[in-house]
């Protein structure tokens, strides 16, 4: 195990630098000239002088964009070694620092998110399957695929109209994490807070991977409760329970756990909407601003970021192979 974690490291190397060096090349592709969107956006509409245009020739070669994109990624590539993902465009801070103050925000909604998924979904895959064709597994049926059905935006504006304050209940907070004043709370109201403020988002990022997992861990048991070692279980007088949580369910969760892996960067990239409607000033609210600001260095950043979160979701989910079940051997 510990040789093969060695070398699935040693791999990230390539696989990252591929991520990256398409990511960038692409991003240099979209329209629009950093320098002027910054400029525009600092001064207003401006006149297209002479005196403007030697502005935008200085600023362009001080950030280094009139060098060829190769040379350009080189540099950038060289530079993430020590962490440093240069200086944001938009207000001239590091990029590692901007990350840093946003990353946490995001990785608290997504690995909130990803427990509760599967602490919910794994129950109700295995309701589902030792109860085929039954009302529960009818209705759980419908509720899933209409969930599965709605995107997270519309269900995101509803929760805030019907829950949020808008034209009927004001149950839920949908700005930021934390109330006004939040700091001078005593700890306990703090929490409470904070956890009030999660619910409505936290919602959202989670319905459609509960539904989805749901689905997959019911087909998972179905076929495992069919195996020949189920009803061999059964002969010998197991209980019920020991059957299906003991046997069955541990053989099931290799799907599930492949999923894993997909799940944390679906999540990421959701919450870049799911940040948006609720400003919550993590990542994903980051990158979208970053995206509209043409802020190359921030955006590659947080590319960067996330391609690492996902080749470690991959590595986890294979270490979590073995955990399961014991046959798997990596040699």
């Amino acid at each position: 195990m510990k040789a093969y974690i060695i070398r699935r490291l040693l791999l990230m190397i390539p696989t990252f630098i591929g991520i990256t060096l398409i990511t960038f090349f692409v991003i240099q592709l979209a329209p629009g000239n950093p320098v002027y969107i910054m400029l525009h956006q600092a001064e207003g509409a401006m006149e297209a002088d002479a005196a403007t245009e030697r502005i935008i020739e200085q600023l362009t070669e001080q950030y280094g964009l009139d060098r060829p994109i190769w040379e350009q990624y080189v540099d950038w590539l060289g530079s993430i070694v020590t962490l440093d993902f240069g200086n944001s465009f938009r207000d001239g801070r590091p990029v590692i620092e901007k990350i840093a103050e946003r990353l946490p925000v995001t990785l608290e909604l997504s690995i909130i998110s990803i427990f509760l998924t599967y602490i919910i979904s794994v129950p109700i895959g295995v309701y589902s399957a030792t109860h085929q064709r039954t009302w529960g597994d009818n209705i759980t049926t419908v509720v899933l695929f209409i969930l599965y059905s709605m995107p997270s935006f519309w269900v995101a504006m509803l929760l805030i109209f019907f829950l949020g304050g808008g034209q009927f209940l004001n149950w839920f907070p949908i700005h930021g994490l934390h109330s006004y004043g939040a700091e001078d709370y005593p700890l306990h109201w703090w929490l409470i807070d904070h956890i009030w403020h999660l619910v409505l988002p936290v919602f959202c990022l989670t319905y459609t991977g509960l539904a989805v997992l749901s689905r997959y861990a019911r087909s998972g048991m179905i076929e495992q409760v069919r195996q020949d070692y189920i009803r061999t279980a059964r002969a010998y007088g197991f209980s019920e329970k020991v059957v299906i949580f003991k046997y069955a369910l541990r053989n099931s969760l290799i799907p599930i756990i492949t999923l894993m892996a997909t799940l944390l960067p679906t999540l990421l990239s959701g919450s870049v909407i799911i940040e948006r409607i609720f400003t919550i000033q993590g990542l994903g609210l980051l990158a979208f601003e970053a995206v509209l600001t043409r802020d190359y260095p921030v955006m590659m950043g947080i590319l960067a970021i996330s391609a690492v979160l996902t080749l470690l979701g991959l590595i986890l989910s294979d270490i979590m192979y073995a955990i399961a079940d014991p046959r798997i051997r990596f040699e």
